[in-house]
């Protein structure tokens, strides 16, 4: 989904960024406003929530000569270890993170193609069988910076639910737009503020309109997290459940109102709930607050299946993401379909567990950097819009 924010918090992460992902890191709806940044796609997301837990980078070790077997990545290096030093490693629910697995497998790119096949059967084994055959067959990496740095920042984001109308009526008026017919042949495309204040702007958007919401800030929040769940009331009456999936932007680069807020000095609290508050007691700054970030999101309409509605839109990856088991990272660091083993103490929530990478985000940068997929619907966002705090990765890769 390449979210723009694939994360929620702070600075709510983009995650609408990119192509098909969220998730462009669903970042209730806190999360949303706040973006640090998943749906791509995105891909994955943040709000700007400042946390007492705001992570230490932890101190650069001298430079040393390279360790045996060590792998070198973009922005980072994988160092071998003992699977003896993941904390509560032994002690996760691997069928949960089996699922996210077999989703992985279904976009599978070398070496994890060949794997496939045995990571599929083993999706009816025990947990025994299955936490034996990764000890046998895969290699535990713990990641650092390329400055040796093992401590990094977990955001997260999530998939917001919410209701629009095909018309607009006296509740509904605030339209949402498919990609503009001539967007490519102006970069970047207009701002947010010329998007809804030129005529030029307004011209090439006729006809493009999707649905219509009722509050102008939960649809940025919407353009924020790349993607959500939407009730529509169509012509007739009738309801339908679609999903409005991240389809392009304007690419201007994304500005966190939470930031903005905290830097005005109007704000401590630049959580979503902290930024709803501040709006309730300032309505008249509403517009100005929104016009902060430039960044516009365009979206397509995707059906909604019993069986889709069951997971995440698509992330970066192209396979959908998995509520508690999918992350948004640095592809530069670590490639899509990667086993991630994911330790996170703090406020918020505490984190032991196997995750996988299958979405990206454009704030989501950096060696030991990832923005969880908390879900759909108020808790997933109420836990995307709080969550940034400190953050271990080791990567599973094959022998």
């Amino acid at each position: 989904m390449v979210h723009q924010m694939m994360a929620t918090n702070i600075s709510p992460a983009p995650r609408a960024s990119s192509s098909s992902s969220v998730m462009g890191r669903y970042r209730s709806v806190v999360a949303m406003l706040l973006i640090v940044g998943t749906l791509v796609g995105c891909g994955s997301v943040p709000v700007y929530a400042p946390v007492a837990t705001n992570p230490a980078p932890a101190p650069a070790r001298p430079a040393a000569a390279p360790v045996e077997g060590a792998l070198t990545q973009t922005r980072g290096t994988w160092v071998p270890v003992p699977w003896s030093e993941l904390p509560g490693w032994g002690s996760d629910n691997l069928f949960e993170a089996w699922n996210a697995w077999l989703k992985s497998c279904e976009k599978a790119a070398a070496p994890w193609a060949a794997l496939c096949p045995e990571v599929r059967r083993l999706s009816i084994g025990s947990a025994q069988e299955q936490l034996a055959w990764m000890q046998s067959r895969l290699q535990a990496y713990r990641i650092e910076s390329a400055a040796g740095e093992t401590t990094g920042l977990l955001t997260s984001y999530f998939e917001p639910v919410m209701e629009a109308s095909r018309q607009p009526n006296g509740r509904f008026n605030v339209p949402l737009y498919q990609v503009p017919a001539n967007l490519a042949q102006r970069k970047p495309w207009f701002t947010r503020q010329e998007i809804e204040t030129l005529p030029e702007a307004q011209a090439a958007l006729k006809g493009r309109v999707i649905a219509y919401m009722a509050d102008p800030v939960d649809a940025t929040m919407l353009q924020i997290q790349g993607t959500g769940r939407v009730k529509i009331t169509e012509n007739n009456g009738s309801t339908v459940f679609v999903r409005l999936a991240f389809a392009g932007s304007n690419e201007h680069p994304y500005k966190p109102i939470g930031r903005w807020l905290l830097d005005q000095g109007l704000t401590k609290d630049a959580s979503w709930p902290g930024i709803k508050t501040w709006l309730s007691q300032n309505p008249q700054r509403r517009q100005e607050l929104l016009w902060v970030n430039p960044r516009y999101i365009f979206f397509k309409e995707e059906t909604l299946s019993e069986l889709e509605s069951a997971f995440g839109p698509r992330g970066a990856q192209g396979v959908a993401l998995t509520p508690g088991r999918s992350i948004a990272v640095d592809p530069g660091s670590v490639p899509y379909g990667t086993p991630v083993w994911l330790v996170s103490p703090g406020p918020q929530t505490s984190l032991q567990k196997l995750v996988l990478a299958q979405d990206t985000g454009s704030a989501i940068t950096g060696a030991v950097r990832a923005d969880y997929f908390a879900g759909w619907g108020a808790e997933a966002g109420d836990l995307a819009g709080r969550l940034r705090q400190p953050l271990q990765m080791w990567a599973i890769w094959p022998k």
